[in-house]
């Protein structure tokens, strides 16, 4: 499936790219750049920004930092996350603190996610 993509953000995503914040910048080169299933970073869709995005598993990872725990940032991820999950995906919210606190746990929650939903990509016969 094809998922909706708004162009005018294009360079946005490539700035959002070049400067990772610390938090992305340690899942990503520590994690996810080397994991088995190719994730992206700062993938358009829609009129979103995500922070990274999994294809074969469907799965979109967003770290949030303290500005999206006040009520301006708590009711526009709600409505973000309502519309990634109409388009079928599958949205995991990381703390930014749990990426200090607890990176292995958070790495092992990835990896579950990612193989509960990449199942059906795989082939029964090998």
């Amino acid at each position: 499936m094809s998922l909706p993509k708004n162009n005018s953000l294009k360079k946005t995503a490539q700035n959002l790219r070049r400067d990772m914040t610390k938090e992305e910048r340690h899942l990503w080169y520590d994690f996810l750049r080397t994991y088995p299933l190719q994730f992206k970073r700062q993938v358009i869709i829609g009129n979103f920004i995500v922070d990274f995005y999994c294809h074969k598993a469907n799965l979109v990872i967003e770290l949030d930092g303290s500005q999206h725990y006040d009520n301006n940032g708590l009711t526009h991820d709600a409505q973000r996350t309502d519309y990634l999950k109409s388009l079928r995906l599958v949205v995991l919210r990381i703390p930014n603190n749990e990426i200090w606190d607890n990176f292995l746990g958070v790495c092992e929650e990835i990896d579950t996610i990612v193989k509960e939903n990449s199942l059906p990509h795989q082939s029964a016969n090998g």
